[in-house]
C-alpha cells in the first residue's frame, strides 16, 4: 500500500471510528429512555456499535495510526425525553453511521470495502426497524439534502 493510500485509508477509518464512538454514546442515551419492549433491540444495537468500534480501532492501529478517542460527551440532535424521542434518536444515529460507512465503501477496496458495505447494510436495517420505513439510498439521504447545487442546474 502506498503512503498516500495508507493515509487516505486511515482518514476514512478514523471517521468511521468517530461515528461509532458517537453511536455508542447515543445508544447509552437511548437505553435510558426507551420503553421496556424495545430495550433488547437497543442493547443489540449498542453491542453491535461497540464491536464495530473495537474492530475499527484495531484496523487503525494495524495501519500504524493512533485511534481517535471518544469525546467525553456528544451534542444530541434534539432533546431525548421519552421513549418516542429515544426511538427517533436511534434512527438518526443509524442514518449518520450509514453515511460514514457509505464514504468508507467509496474510498475502500477489497476486504475493507466489503466490511464497510456490511456495516452500511446493518445500519440501514436498524434504521428501518427504528423508523418503521426505509429511505431509497441509505447513507446518502442526508448528503442529498446538504449537497451543493449542480453547476448545470
Amino acid at each position: 500500500m502506498t503512503e498516500a493510500k495508507k493515509k487516505a485509508a486511515l482518514t476514512e477509518l478514523q471517521a468511521a471510528l468517530a461515528a461509532e464512538h458517537a453511536a455508542v454514546y447515543g445508544y447509552g442515551v437511548v437505553g435510558g429512555r426507551i420503553r421496556e419492549g424495545r430495550r433488547t433491540e437497543a442493547r443489540g444495537a449498542y453491542d453491535a456499535h461497540r464491536a464495530r468500534r473495537d474492530t475499527l480501532a484495531r484496523e487503525v492501529r494495524d495501519l500504524g495510526g493512533e485511534p481517535v478517542a471518544a469525546a467525553a460527551a456528544y451534542a444530541l440532535p434534539f432533546a431525548v425525553t421519552d421513549s418516542e424521542s429515544a426511538v427517533g434518536l436511534a434512527a438518526e444515529l443509524e442514518d449518520r453511521v450509514a453515511g460514514v460507512y457509505s464514504d468508507l465503501v467509496r474510498a475502500s477496496t477489497g476486504e475493507r470495502r466489503a466490511a464497510a458495505a456490511e456495516a452500511l447494510r446493518e445500519a440501514a436495517v436498524r434504521a428501518v426497524r427504528w423508523r418503521g420505513g426505509s429511505v431509497a439510498f441509505p447513507g446518502l439521504a442526508e448528503r442529498a439534502a446538504t449537497a451543493p447545487a449542480s453547476p448545470t442546474a
